[in-house]
């Protein structure tokens, strides 16, 4: 392997947005369980609720810092590592970029600290009205991103001049065709992510001997909300995919692992894929699936990548991330509806969801 400066470029920035995305991934949600917690508490005046309160705050502070600080490398990242590519976008990218420092980021910095310092010093509509725009600081922020990502996807709402992009619509670049797809489904994603790490920390807690009610509130807070929203994410993701075939066809084919274009196209469910024959090796497939789902026809047609040779992106990773992705979301629906099925007939918590 070459270690030339384009892949070490890619590699230092796949360490850094590796690192980074943890962070904003549980606050973008976060933010809004400690809305939840607060609205229970100023309703119920049960104990559990502020404690809970309290010991996410502090967590959602540490995840925003790091985040804030890994997110400012990375924004030097765009122009140390892909100086051309910013030379090219920058009319489009930096002005998205500063809208979600302005917007959001602001937003978020002024009202952290009475969230977390102004509960024995503000009146209590105060604080929780600050907590509230702390939360829709992550979503704003949230929204530009995916603004910017998707636009590098899907661009519109401009036009070339001199080898730069100079924007002819700010509208049709932010609402680009797959935003709003992108959008709902990396919002979806963080809400599970809180929802198994309050679970989880829940679990550990219980494990460490730790009997208080907040330790059991929060895992069947978690675990129901998690119930709902994992089957949303299959039905996003789905439709976020036929958006997909729509303007990156190339993409789905290495998803879907399929070489000719084909119809009544099957879905692999395990394979090898091999660039150089162009084939999957000992690939296990269920007939018409993947036209079925593509296409909401099991004769459809769907492209493969000999259509795009020397256009794709590399197929074994796409491949196997896919199906990677596919299998976390079904176990996190099956986890959370035997969870929640526990919960409704027993009022209890299965022994299972300590150690899962």
């Amino acid at each position: 392997m070459s270690l030339d400066p384009f892949l070490l470029s890619r590699l230092q920035f796949a360490l850094n947005i590796t690192f980074h995305i943890i962070f904003p991934t549980l606050t973008i949600a976060l933010g809004w369980f400690l809305v939840f917690l607060k609205l229970r508490y100023m309703k119920t005046k049960e104990q559990q609720w502020l404690d809970l309160y309290f010991l996410f705050t502090k967590i959602f502070a540490l995840s925003f810092a790091l985040g804030v600080v890994s997110g400012i490398t990375m924004s030097f990242q765009f122009g140390t590592n892909w100086p051309g590519f910013m030379n090219t976008v920058g009319n489009i990218a930096g002005p998205l970029l500063a809208f979600e420092v302005l917007t959001a980021f602001f937003l978020e910095a002024s009202f952290l600290g009475i969230m977390l310092y102004g509960i024995k010093r503000v009146p209590s509509w105060v604080h929780t009205g600050a907590t509230v725009l702390v939360a829709i600081g992550t979503l704003v922020s949230a929204f530009w991103i995916l603004a910017l990502n998707s636009w590098m996807h899907t661009p519109a709402g401009f036009v070339m001049k001199e080898g730069v992009a100079n924007a002819t619509s700010w509208f049709d670049i932010v609402f680009n065709p797959s935003m709003p797809y992108r959008l709902l489904h990396v919002v979806l994603s963080s809400t599970l992510t809180t929802c198994f790490f309050v679970a989880g920390l829940g679990a550990w807690r219980i494990l460490k001997a730790d009997r208080s009610k907040a330790a059991f509130t929060s895992i069947k807070v978690a675990m129901l909300a998690a119930a709902v929203l994992a089957p949303a994410q299959l039905i996003v993701g789905d439709l976020h995919g036929v958006n997909t075939v729509q303007h990156q066809p190339q993409k789905i084919a290495a998803m879907e692992g399929l070489w000719e274009t084909t119809r009544g196209a099957p879905l692999v469910l395990f394979g090898i894929p091999d660039e150089e024959r162009r084939e999957n090796k000992w690939a296990i497939e269920i007939p018409k699936l993947s036209s079925l789902i593509i296409t909401r026809s099991l004769n459809g047609e769907v492209q493969g990548l000999n259509d795009f040779i020397g256009a794709h992106p590399p197929v074994a990773p796409v491949f196997w991330s896919f199906r990677i992705m596919v299998g976390l979301g079904m176990s996190m629906i099956g986890l959370a509806w035997l969870t929640s099925f526990y919960i409704f007939r027993n009022r209890t918590l299965p022994k299972f969801i300590y150690l899962a």
